[in-house]
Order: structure tokens, then sequence, then C-alpha cells
């Protein structure tokens, strides 16, 4: 069964057990994808309101536009809860290669490489699309219905947790990576997307803070 067809009991039964996956991946995946939700539920409750329609043309084609692009990443943030723990098996298989020959070496090594990198990949993808979605609610917060910033304050802080949870797997695997370039690539970027992640995060919690 896939993690995301999983009711919410069985989806945390499956992270408290024995199982070393769905873990730290998956749940930062997940986690963004509900600060997603909060925060598309803040343009849900917006929509139709007196004080929304009565807004310029123009900013209700952004707000709208906004929306749109938060759904987007919320699907693609769905798709990354499972490919995170399937990223984790492929290097379980990776490491359980034969090593009886040179060859199965060499072979071992290049897979371990491969599932490796597929590892890293798919939590920095993560926090990406969690830093995308950070960048784009501002606008969201000071256009929507302000009756739900609290809600919205929630999405930020699950937002949050989605970059630094992501940023702490990939730094986690790359240990494993052979290839120094992309080491140093990855954990350039990553100190990028976390250093932006959280002037974001901190700006967009004192303004709901000071309304509140």
């Amino acid at each position: 069964m896939k993690l995301v067809d999983m009711t919410i009991c069985e989806f945390s039964d499956e992270v408290d057990s024995k199982s070393p996956a769905p873990g730290g991946g998956s749940v930062s995946a997940l986690a963004a994808n509900i600060g997603v939700g909060l925060s598309r539920m803040m343009a849900h409750l917006s929509f139709g309101k007196q004080k929304y329609e009565s807004l310029d043309k123009s900013i209700r084609v952004e707000f709208l536009n906004r929306f749109n692009q938060l759904s987007d990443i919320r699907q693609e943030l769905v798709d990354l809860i499972d490919k995170d723990t399937e990223s984790f098996n492929e290097f379980m298989k990776a490491i359980k290669l034969p090593k009886n020959t040179k060859e199965q070496i060499n072979y071992r090594n290049n897979a371990i490489q491969d599932a490796t990198l597929f590892s890293i990949d798919i939590p920095f993808k993560t926090a990406k699309k969690s830093l995308k979605a950070l960048n784009i609610i501002d606008y969201i917060l000071e256009y929507g219905n302000q009756n739900t910033i609290t809600d919205l304050g929630v999405g930020v802080l699950m937002l949050y947790t989605g970059v630094e949870g992501a940023v702490l797997n990939v730094k986690g695997n790359l240990k494993l990576l052979e290839n120094q370039e992309l080491k140093e690539y990855y954990n350039k970027e990553c100190q990028s997307i976390l250093n932006q992640a959280i002037l974001i995060k901190d700006s967009i919690l004192s303004t709901i803070h000071n309304k509140l």
C-alpha cells in the first residue's frame, strides 16, 4: 500500500514501528503538504467574501494564480512522500547486492552511489518545493481572510518543517556520496534554502503575531 493511501492512524503507526521507512524524509514531505493545505485553506475561505470580492481585479487575479501554484506544489509533495521511502528501499537493495567478485564489487559500489544520489535528490526536491510555497503565501496572508491567519501561521511552521527536515535528510545522506563536487553543490544549496526559509518564516510569523 502506498503511504498516501493510508489513514492518518495507519501512517502514524507505520512511522512508530521497527520499520526504518517511512522516516524523516517522508514525514517532512507530509508536513509540507499539510502546510500548503492550510495556506490554501485561507484562500478557500476568502473567495466569495465581500472584502475579497471588492479587491482590485489585478489583486484577485494574482491571488488566484498563487492559489493555483500552491495546488501544483501540494500535488508534487504528495508524490515525494512515497518517493522518499522508495529511495530508501532502493538504497537497501544496493547494499544487499553480492560482493564476492571484483565485478560484483564494482557493480555494487556504482549501485550504492546511484541510490545515494536518489536518496539525496528526493528530500532536496522536498526542501525546494517547501521553500517555493513559503515564497508564495505572503500574498495570501496580505489579502486573504484575516480570520484564518492562525491557520496560515501553522501552515508556515509546517512548511518550514518541510524545509529543514528535508535538508537534514539531504545532509545525512551526503556522507555516503563520493562525488565531492556534487557534495559541495548540495551543501551550498541546502544552506541557501534554509537561510531563505528562516527569513520568510520569521517575517510571516512576526506579521501574524502582530495582527493577533
